[in-house]
């Protein structure tokens, strides 16, 4: 697992490594506009996760996920902040990203 110092440093790897698609949340799905996919939480794999603390204020966290998926042969990130997901979402799609938040 990589060490990064920001979440630039860590998406510009990520980047690097072939990560290049970004990933939103849906209600029930993760969703990329580029390619016009949804990926249900079955149709994808989180590879790695990262976690920024805010400097001055920890509302300012965020969590980088590293997303891989067999459908399409998909890599991307999705970044996201602490728990702000939590009430939006499918259950399944949150127990999927809690397995590796926590």
């Amino acid at each position: 697992m990589h060490v990064y110092d920001t979440i630039t440093d860590a998406l510009t790897d990520l980047d690097s490594r072939g990560y290049n698609l970004d990933f939103n949340l849906t209600a029930e799905s993760l969703a990329c506009k580029s390619v016009n996919i949804f990926l249900k939480p079955e149709e994808f794999e989180i590879d790695e996760v990262y976690r920024f603390e805010g400097m001055t204020d920890p509302a300012d966290s965020s969590v980088v996920y590293a997303i891989s998926s067999n459908a399409g042969n998909l890599k991307g990130v999705l970044v996201d902040g602490y728990g702000v997901y939590a009430e939006n979402i499918s259950p399944e799609l949150l127990n999927k990203l809690k397995i590796h938040h926590e």
